[in-house]
Formats: structure tokens, sequence, C-alpha cells
């Protein structure tokens, strides 16, 4: 539902651009045929067909009297203001399908681009609230965080809070390279799912043996469980709140 209500939104925001031009061609297009019919004495039909095939007018001249600089000086503004608005249709066009699709794929790259040269950093898997929560801490050390997250309104929201982030499914072997996670000092498992956390631990720790492992999970079962798969520190987020709720009476 919520990828509909996207294309909706971007099938209205493309035509809310489209709607000049088509209009200014509209226009011109109005404007052409009531000149033609006013200087030229020429019916609707015979003045769109004039729009179409402007020769047609030095052959109508030669058998009818009339304003024939004239109206030959009216079409040549008319049809260049056409040529202008069909260019500008198209470039608007152009422009509302692909520009944003590509101002996309160069900010993709540069993020590519910045990750490849970091080292000893952090990959936070998954920016929920405990992501997010995770994200932030780090980085108000000097520590540089990349984060790997599938959904793209919170993909979009690591970005907007100013991390390095790349739309994945971090439980894939490609999305934990591209995140460099062979050069990684860290990298933990936050999402609200203990078997994709444990699945990240898994394929993290054969790709970096050396890494750093941490995992969310969901109960002290879960947490033997990661442990076996190489976990080094396992964050249970009720267990850590009741913790600091005692250490406050």
């Amino acid at each position: 539902m919520e990828h509909s209500d996207n294309t909706t939104g971007t099938d209205r925001s493309l035509l809310r651009q489209l709607s000049r031009p088509v209009l200014a061609f509209v226009g011109l297009v109005a404007a052409g045929v009531i000149g033609f019919v006013t200087l030229g004495g020429v019916g609707v039909v015979n003045a769109l067909f004039w729009l179409l095939d402007p020769t047609s007018i030095e052959l109508h001249f030669q058998t009818h009297d009339g304003p024939a600089t004239l109206v030959k000086g009216y079409a040549i503004v008319v049809l260049t203001g056409l040529v202008v608005a069909g260019l500008w249709t198209g470039e608007t066009a152009l422009s509302a399908a692909f520009g944003g699709q590509i101002q996309t794929e160069l900010s993709r790259m540069q993020i590519a681009q910045q990750i490849e040269k970091l080292d000893d950093h952090v990959v936070v898997c998954g920016y929920g609230t405990f992501g997010q929560t995770v994200a932030e801490q780090v980085g108000d050390t000097d520590t540089q965080v990349v984060v790997i997250e599938q959904q793209t309104e919170q993909y979009e929201r690591a970005l907007d809070d100013g991390h390095l982030a790349l739309e994945a499914d971090a439980s894939r072997e490609d999305a934990l390279t591209d995140a460099g996670v062979k050069r990684a000092d860290t990298v933990i498992g936050a999402i609200d799912d203990t078997n994709a956390n444990i699945q990240i631990a898994v394929l993290a720790s054969q790709l970096a043996p050396t890494v750093r492992l941490i995992v969310r999970a969901g109960d002290r079962q879960d947490e033997t469980v990661a442990r076996r798969v190489g976990a080094d520190e396992v964050i249970i987020p009720e267990v850590v709140s009741g913790k600091q709720v005692c250490e406050r009476l």
C-alpha cells in the first residue's frame, strides 16, 4: 500500500510539472488557429492544417487575396513557439521521470566511495529505534557509522541524520561487503528480529573473522544462541532498560 501511495504521489508530481508546458503548447495551438481564422479568413479545419503544414499557406494565397505576408509572419511566430513548448514539455517529462533517479544514483555512488575509504568503522544493521540510538551514540564519538537498512523510510532517515547508509538487506553478503565489513571494527545486529541479527552475525564472522559482533536479542534463550554463533556481546533491550530503572531507584 505504501508503494502504491508513493507511486501515486510521483504521478501527481509529474502531472503538475507537465501542466505548464502542456498548457503553453495548447494555448499556442489555440492562438494559431484563432489568428489564422482572423487574418487569413479560413475555417478552423484549414487553420489547423496550416499549423501542421505551413507550406499550404503559400498555396492558399496563390489563389486567394489577403495579407499573405502578415499571415506568414504570424505563422513563423506561432510555429517557433510550438517548437519551444514541445521541447519544454519533453525536457520536463525527462527531468521528472529520470532526474530524481539519476540524482539518487549519483548520491549512492558518492556514499559507496566514502565507505571504501573507511577503516575501523561501525556497521549498524537496522535503523529502528534501537539502531538509531546506537548510531547516535557511536556517532557522538569520532567513530564513523555505516547503516544498512532495508526499509526506504528508515534508510532515508539515516541519511537525514547524517550517517552513511546503504538501502539493502543486511543479512546478504553483498550488503555487508558494500558496508566494508572486512575493514570494520564492529558489526551491530540492531534489527527488531533476533533471527535476522543472528544470521548477520554468522555471515559477518565468516566475511571478517576478527570483527567484533554485537547482537540485539529478544530474551535469554536468544542470547545463548547468539553467543554460540560468535557474538561477542548480546544486548537485550528490555533487560538493559530494567537495569537502568533499578539504578535510578
